[in-house]
Parts: C-alpha cells; sequence; structure tokens
C-alpha cells in the first residue's frame, strides 16, 4: 500500500469504513469482532507553524505489515503469522491473553480487546482479499484515491507502478527493513515570514530576494504581492541561514535551527544609508 499525505483530506472515511467492516463483526478466522474505541486505521493531524502561517496534514496509519515484525516477535504459541500475500495476522484463538503483542508494535497500531481479552489490528481486510475483493475497505472509501493497494510484486499493479514514478518513504521509526505501507508526501520542515518596506509606508514588499543557505547549498525566491514567502521541504534539525536583500535597502540575515516550523513573522526592511 502507499499512502498519499498530500492527497489527504482527514475526510475520516477509511476510519469509518474500518468501523463499519469490524465493530462486532466476527471475521475469524481473520479477526476476531472489534470492539468500541479500536482504530485499526488511524488518522494522524500533525499542525505545523504558527498564525498565520499554518500548515495541517493528515496521515492515515494502518497496520504497516512490518517485513520484520516486533510484534510477531513477541507472539507465542503460533499466535501470528504472515499470509503469502505478506499480511500479518493475528490469530483470535491462539493470541488470547498475549498482552506483550500490543506493546511491541511501534506504531501503535496493535490495540487489546477487553472483551475477548486478545489483541488486534488491521488485517487490511484479508477476508474481504480471500472472497475476491481486490482492495480493503479503507482504500475503496477513499474519495481521493489517497491509498494505492495493490501487488507490490506485480510491476503492473498501480501501487508498483506509483513506487517507481515517485520517491516513496517509511513512516518513522524506520527499521532496517522498511515496511511494505510506504508514504508520499509525508510532512517536512518548513519556514515563511512576510516582509514590508520600513520607509513609512509599512507597503507589502513585492520581489524582494530571500534566500536559504544550508552548508553551501542555497535556494532562492521573491516575495509574492503580499511580500510573503516561505520555503518548503526542509530537513529537520538542521542549520539553516536566512537573508534578505533588496535594492535601496539594508540586507537582513537570521541564524535559525529546523527544530521546528518557525513562523518568523513580519521583517521590516530599512532603506540604506
Amino acid at each position: 500500500m502507499v499512502i498519499d499525505v498530500d492527497r489527504c483530506t482527514g475526510c475520516f472515511n477509511c476510519f469509518l469504513a474500518c468501523r463499519d467492516e469490524h465493530a462486532g463483526n466476527d471475521h475469524r478466522p481473520v479477526s476476531a469482532a472489534q470492539p468500541a474505541g479500536h482504530s485499526w486505521i488511524k488518522v494522524q493531524e500533525l499542525e505545523r507553524g504558527s498564525f498565520p502561517k499554518v500548515k495541517v496534514s493528515y496521515v492515515p496509519v494502518p497496520c504497516l505489515q512490518c517485513t520484520d515484525a516486533p510484534c510477531m516477535r513477541a507472539a507465542t504459541g503460533g499466535a501470528m503469522a504472515r499470509r503469502a500475500d505478506a499480511i500479518v495476522i493475528i490469530d483470535p484463538d491462539k493470541a488470547i491473553g498475549q498482552r506483550d503483542i500490543v506493546s511491541a508494535c511501534p506504531y501503535g497500531a496493535v490495540f487489546w480487546n477487553d472483551v475477548e481479552n486478545l489483541p488486534q489490528k488491521c488485517t487490511f481486510c484479508a477476508h474481504l482479499l480471500d472472497d475476491g475483493w481486490t482492495e480493503p475497505r479503507c482504500v475503496e472509501a477513499c474519495p481521493v484515491q489517497a491509498l494505492v493497494f495493490g501487488d507490490l510484486e506485480d510491476p503492473t499493479s498501480d501501487v508498483a507502478r506509483l513506487i517507481a514514478q515517485k520517491p516513496v518513504e517509511a513512516l518513522a521509526p524506520v527499521p532496517a527493513e522498511p515496511p511494505p505501507v510506504r508514504y508520499l508526501g509525508l510532512p517536512t520542515r518548513f519556514v515563511a515570514g512576510e516582509i514590508v518596506l520600513g520607509d513609512g509606508s509599512e507597503e507589502c514588499a513585492e520581489g524582494v530576494s530571500v534566500s536559504l543557505r544550508k552548508g553551501q547549498q542555497t535556494f532562492t525566491i521573491s516575495t509574492d504581492n503580499y511580500g510573503d514567502f516561505e520555503f518548503l521541504g526542509l530537513e529537520a534539525d538542521t542549520e539553516y541561514v536566512l537573508s534578505i536583500e533588496h535594492a535601496g535597502y539594508e540586507r537582513f540575515e537570521l541564524h535559525w535551527n529546523s527544530s521546528a516550523d518557525p513562523n518568523i513573522g513580519t521583517i521590516v526592511i530599512e532603506r540604506a544609508g
């Protein structure tokens, strides 16, 4: 599966479809009925920056079907198995009482069923796939095609073609062997601000050159008609130098570390001399 974060609007249709399919419905031997309080596909809302320079991303997180799954290492007595299609299944009968399976997941994707006394998680609707479906309910329900499902080993599948065309990445924490669920457009650091002229007019400074330097690399953009600027796709915890140059005005420079997503706010550039 590939999850395109740039496409996700946070509508929660995937979560609702999952609840509709699994809540109160026993699909043994794939899964027992899902109880209240479980989110087998979570939609994380990540807010970055500060008013008015704010960005919000929605990151769906199902079970990532890890290749070297910590939950499988924690399971005993054949409580977990990987199918031929690479989907990891918790046996609802053999896993009774094995709470360690829950704590072993680094992504918080395994939940504890207090009623059945067993761990549970996303199954990619394996019972439906076995019945001839081509995709899980969450994928079917997504109105913006943010979830793409298919056979990674089949180069003609939509998901394999997508991975071949675009740079995908794994969700942190990234193990030595990344999970087969990959992401596009995971949130990165950004910096934004606005520039006004300091000659008494407080006019929005359109067309001002703004540069961002990291080591020997320099990226340069121009402010828009509102004097706004932003740099996207920055590396985390990295030293940057922001500089502003405009003919007839004093040069402005700011050193900062991308440990957060700063809204620098309004920068007033003064006339030179």
